[in-house]
C-alpha cells in the first residue's frame, strides 16, 4: 500500500492504494465517480478515459500511484447538470449523446484537444477522439458537437 496525493477535479485529494491498483479502480472505488467506466480493460475503447495534466489516458491501463502528485480531472469536472460546460451543451444540441458510455471519454477528449486548438477541422477531431468507441452515433454528432462546443467556447473570448 501507498500513499498518494493528487489534485482531482481542482480539489486535493490523498488516498491509501495497493502498488497494483489501477486509477479506474481508484476512481470508482474510493471517490465513487461512476462516470468513469470499465469498458475492455485494454486501452481499446476509451470509456475509462480521464485527463491527467490535460491529456486524456486509459484509467484501466494508468496505476494509481502514477498520478501522485499530478492533475486529474473526470468529466464531472466540465459541469453540473444546473450549470453544464459549452462541450455537454454542444453534445446535447448535436445528439451526440446515445446511450451515454461513451460520452464521457468523448469530452474529455474533446476538452483537452480544444485546449490545444481552438478551431480544429473534422481531420483534427477525428483523430483526437480516435482512442474512444462509440456504437451509437457512427461519430457525426460527435465531430459535429466538438465544432460546435469550439464555436460557443471562441464567441465567450
Amino acid at each position: 500500500m501507498k500513499d498518494i496525493g493528487f489534485i482531482l477535479n481542482g480539489k486535493e485529494v490523498t488516498s491509501r492504494v495497493e502498488d497494483t491498483e489501477t486509477l479506474l479502480h481508484t476512481l470508482r472505488e474510493r471517490f465513487l465517480l461512476k462516470s468513469v467506466k470499465e469498458g475492455c480493460s485494454i486501452g481499446e475503447c476509451g470509456a475509462c478515459t480521464v485527463l491527467i495534466d490535460d491529456e486524456p489516458h486509459y484509467s484501466c491501463l494508468t496505476l494509481a500511484e502514477k498520478v501522485d502528485g499530478r492533475d486529474v480531472k473526470t468529466v464531472e469536472f466540465l459541469g453540473e447538470e444546473k450549470a453544464l460546460h459549452p462541450l455537454q451543451k454542444a453534445f446535447i444540441h448535436s445528439g451526440a449523446v446515445q446511450c451515454g458510455y461513451c460520452t464521457p471519454g468523448m469530452l474529455l477528449t474533446a476538452y483537452s484537444l480544444l485546449k490545444k486548438n481552438n478551431n480544429p477541422d473534422d481531420g483534427d477531431i477525428r483523430e483526437a477522439i480516435s482512442g474512444n468507441l462509440c456504437r451509437c452515433t457512427g461519430y457525426i454528432q460527435i465531430i459535429e458537437a466538438v465544432k460546435y462546443a469550439a464555436g460557443i467556447l471562441n464567441s465567450e473570448t
